[in-house]
């Protein structure tokens, strides 16, 4: 990618990201009094606006979790700081929104959708939107993701025995844009199948230090287009926060060299959650999560350790290898009003083959979390993870898992 091009893209997220702040804000600016007005009246004027403003976002927010009938589609939206070492420090925007694609079906279930932005002091940039689409009848199911960043970050290899020498970490930068969705036709009650598609760009330059060795002459840009078959099974009470209920997923893909891709390669990734209430306002999440892949895997679609939903603390990445298997066990306990906390534990190993899994290869998870109500039955977390090398902070939408 071209310089011009990598300055475009960096762009495109600083206009996403501002159009995301103007449009919090663009509803309750006032208009400008008259410029022939008294300048004490001016004052004044302006003052009462301020006022207006701090108190509709008060009203705003105490009353967001208060769904309207009247309202085809609960929409909210709202930013705040965050903090990590390796990112800085960051502004984040989280927007729900949640509706119904049939209004006289009162059994189908409420589709959603979850916007999220992120731009931080050391230049990472992020847009991002998900969701969960039910038809009418309740006939299929369309899944889908959709994100893109942009940030200078570190390489430290590409299996766990490189990934775990602090002395392989090297700067480089890279841009990602992936897209995922799923199309599935209802089985029975609780079970969907049809078919998945993925496309993955991912390009990196600014490559130092030992980066250049440890992609091993790989392309350090990347097209991805993968296809196959996912099978759900989804007993959850609420997606986007389930009190019980089960949750399977699993995906068969291929990128085959058919579709423009280098080599083929195939990937399996398997999904298992249950959710239990404990006692009074506690609610059990457990999940075990999998992904298998054999062939030539390309370095940008290797299994990793770390994200927003799994293994929170580790770094993005660091660990990566064919094969990962990761487990968590959280927490979640009502507080007060909408007030709550989470805590969780849970581990992770990746690894080329089954024959090279080892024990002291395990990496170790735990973390605790403040969660509050933002629509009702859907939460923003704040989340403090705990890894082998550090600590990491998210600010996001939506249970983990």
């Amino acid at each position: 990618m071209k310089r011009t091009k990598r300055h475009s893209f960096q762009q495109l997220f600083v206009f996403l990201l501002t159009l995301c702040m103007a449009m919090t804000t663009m509803q309750t600016t006032a208009q400008n009094t008259d410029t022939d007005a008294a300048t004490v009246l001016q004052n004044d004027s302006n003052t009462i606006r301020k006022k207006g403003l701090v108190d509709k976002l008060m009203q705003y927010l105490a009353e967001s979790d208060k769904p309207d009938p009247n309202k085809k589609i609960d929409f909210g939206i709202l930013g705040g700081p965050h903090y990590n070492n390796e990112t800085g420090l960051g502004l984040g925007i989280v927007a729900s929104a949640t509706y119904s694609a049939d209004r006289s079906d009162s059994l189908l279930e409420r589709s959603n959708a979850s916007l999220y932005g992120d731009i931080t002091t050391k230049a990472f940039m992020m847009v991002g939107l998900s969701g969960n689409h039910f038809f009418p009848k309740r006939h299929f199911r369309l899944d889908y993701t959709l994100y893109a960043y942009t940030f200078p970050s570190y390489l430290w290899g590409l299996s766990y025995p490189q990934s775990d020498n602090d002395d392989n970490k090297s700067k480089y930068s890279h841009d990602k844009l992936e897209v995922m969705t799923r199309l599935l036709a209802r089985l029975n009650r609780y079970s969907y199948v049809g078919p998945i598609v993925r496309y993955q760009l991912v390009h990196a330059y600014k490559l130092k230090d030992r980066a250049p060795q440890l992609l091993e002459g790989q392309p350090m840009t990347v097209n991805d287009i993968g296809v196959g078959l996912s099978y759900t099974l989804d007993s959850r009470d609420f997606i986007l926060n389930a009190s019980k209920g089960w949750f399977l997923q699993l995906d068969l893909m291929t990128s085959p060299t058919m579709l423009g891709n280098k080599h083929t390669y195939y990937s399996a990734e398997l999904q298992l959650a249950t959710y239990r209430k404990a006692w009074r306002g506690a609610i059990i999440a457990a999940e075990i999560h999998t992904r298998q892949t054999t062939g030539e895997v390309p370095w940008s679609s290797l299994s990793e350790v770390g994200s927003g939903r799994r293994m929170r603390g580790y770094y993005e990445g660091r660990y990566r290898d064919k094969n990962v298997i990761d487990a968590q066990i959280e927490l979640r306990q009502h507080v007060w009003h909408r007030n709550g906390i989470v805590v969780w534990l849970g581990a992770a190993e990746v690894f080329p083959r089954y024959s090279e899994m080892r024990l002291n290869r395990i990496l170790p998870n735990a973390g605790i979390g403040y969660r509050w109500q933002f629509k009702k039955g859907v939460n923003v977390r704040l989340d403090y993870g705990f890894s082998r090398n550090g600590t990491g902070f998210i600010f996001n939408i939506n249970e983990a898992f």
